[in-house]
């Protein structure tokens, strides 16, 4: 007998805003790497802070500064796995 986990047959996540203060890039091109990204951290990862159902968030702070010289792919990347950390339980949550 072993203990079966059902996963979600689907994860949603909705940002409303993601602000970018000081950087000199293609918003166009953040939000689909940032999309790529998250979207691969999920799939390899899940979303720790769900696992015991549904949630919502109003904010997710306290995540590290990145550099203002990225690309705009790198910046995607770089903000979804910070994003994806405040979903893992790092960070500061508002509900």
């Amino acid at each position: 007998m072993g203990l079966n986990r059902e996963q979600p047959s689907a994860i949603r996540v909705e940002i409303g805003e993601l602000v970018l203060d000081g950087f000199r890039v293609d918003a166009g091109r953040v939000s689909a790497a940032f999309e790529r990204e998250l979207t691969r951290l999920m799939e390899k990862h899940g979303v720790p802070l769900a696992e015991s159902g549904p949630l919502t968030l109003d904010a997710l702070s306290g995540l590290p500064p990145l550099p203002a010289g990225l690309s705009a792919r790198r910046l995607g990347q770089e903000l979804a796995r910070a994003v994806h950390e405040g979903l893992s339980g790092h960070g500061e949550v508002t509900r």
